[in-house]
């Protein structure tokens, strides 16, 4: 490793992967598979990302699990045991993980306790300088000719403004800070947010709370996790793998609800404003018990709070001591700045969520929210983004006819024919299928070029 210039270490040939996680793992492993240099940046002590519960920045809960099956979930080339539930619990991903990267040799590759504080372009663009910080103190720079960018999209928090909240004498936190049911424990809980995190602390609410209140700002589909004794997800694909109109299952769905869950009205529930599928699936067979059971009480929006508690926008009101905000996360790239990526509004404009038009040597994994499990996504990203590498390395003109494809629809959405909501929170939302079939047709393009 030479150094060509103050402070500069040249990785020539090298590429640097930020993250550990899910996603980083993917990049690492696709990269030293294809014979690729590599490095691998993780600001904690262990593989897992936000699976890894005792890590500084992890965002879950103890009672977690995975809101998407076992087989739906897995690496395509490295499955999850038998032994495994259907829905993993977070101890079990994590070992998952650590599995996977010892299985692979991807340890040694990575530079556990770094920081990443920079990524800067150099020469044009054609190189990269990734300043990291690790245990030794003062920060490294060191210069690869690209990046894969990594490091998850579920961990800086979104958090709302409402009126009067600064005079609230309770307990106030973000999920991200939320990590067992102590903090509800005997006391009146306001949880807010009906994604699957507010459910499920709705739940944990029901369980250990004096009183428990869930405000949503809309009605949503709320779908147990098993239908006629199988994974949700799993008859979805199945549905799919028939290619049923959306129409059709569309009805479907809403019978299966209407079997299982009966009417949203009956249980308090606002009635859902979209249609079903146009919201990220809300997977939770707990909530419409509890609810039935009078251990929930739902509530709509907040209208503002008070010393003692909040008043809703129904006119009613409740006296809480803890209010817990389930409100989401937003995509960030503190050491990136946002032209890199095509951002605007806040949002990184990249084709099939990974390539970038600003640079050809730029690349995220996993920034996607599809309707399924994550992990096989994030494998056919990297393997796709490695693809690419050595496209532009073996036939230029291949590589350059897809860099004007990434140019000419970077727009283009994988939705599988869906109009979904929006907002902040479904900025990545995908179709798992159609985004595999167009990630496919990326990787089958460019093996082509070899």
């Amino acid at each position: 490793m030479a150094d060509i210039g103050p402070g500069i270490e040249e990785r020539a040939g090298a590429y640097a992967v930020i993250g550990a996680g899910m996603s980083g793992l993917a990049s690492l492993k696709a990269l030293l598979e294809a014979g690729f240099d590599a490095d691998c940046y993780e600001r904690e002590s262990e593989v897992g990302g936000n699976w890894n519960i005792d890590a500084r920045n992890s965002r879950i809960y103890r009672s977690i699990h995975l809101i998407s099956s076992r087989p739906f979930t897995q690496y395509p080339d490295f499955p999850m045991p038998d032994t495994f539930a259907d829905y993993p619990s977070h101890t079990e991903v994590l070992g998952y993980f650590k599995r996977y990267a010892d299985h692979f040799g991807l340890r040694e590759h990575i530079a556990f306790d770094h920081d990443v504080l920079r990524v800067e372009p150099v020469d044009g663009g054609a190189r990269w300088d990734v300043t990291a910080e690790g245990p030794e103190g003062a920060p490294r720079t060191r210069r690869y000719d690209g990046v894969l960018i990594a490091n998850g999209h579920n961990w800086s928090p979104k958090m709302p403004a409402y009126e009067g909240l600064d005079v609230f004498s309770g307990t106030v936190l973000h999920s991200k800070d939320y990590k067992d049911s102590d903090v509800l424990r005997g006391r009146r809980v306001l949880i807010v947010g009906g994604g699957n995190t507010g459910c499920d602390l709705a739940v944990e609410g029901a369980q250990n709370a004096a009183a428990t209140y869930h405000s949503t700002r809309r009605g949503y589909y709320y779908n147990p996790k098993f239908v006629g004794g199988r994974p949700s997800d799993q008859v979805n694909d199945t549905l799919l793998m028939l290619r049923i109109p959306l129409a059709v299952r569309r009805l479907m769905y809403k019978a299966t609800l209407r079997a299982t869950v009966g009417s949203f009205d009956k249980l308090g529930l606002q009635k859902p404003d979209h249609e079903f599928g146009e919201t990220h699936p809300v997977a939770n067979s707990l909530l419409a018990y509890y609810l039935g059971h009078g251990d929930i009480q739902p509530k709509p929006e907040i209208r503002r709070f008070t010393a003692e508690g909040v008043e809703f926008t129904d006119g009613t009101s409740a006296d809480v001591d803890v209010v817990v905000f389930c409100t989401g996360y937003l995509a960030t790239f503190p050491f990136l700045a946002d032209e890199h990526l095509n951002t605007a509004d806040g949002r990184p404009r990249l084709y099939q969520n990974e390539f970038t038009p600003r640079h050809d040597n730029l690349f995220v994994v996993g920034l996607h929210q599809p309707d399924s499990g994550t992990f096989c996504l994030s494998h056919w990203q990297a393997v796709a983004a490695v693809r690419y590498l050595e496209a532009k390395r073996d036939r230029p003109e291949a590589a350059r006819a897809f860099r004007a494809q990434v140019a000419a629809e970077t727009d283009r959405q994988f939705t599988g024919g869906m109009r979904f909501t929006d907002s902040t929170r479904h900025y990545f939302e995908i179709a798992h299928q159609d985004f595999l079939a167009g990630v496919e047709q990326t990787i089958h393009q460019l093996e082509g070029a070899r």
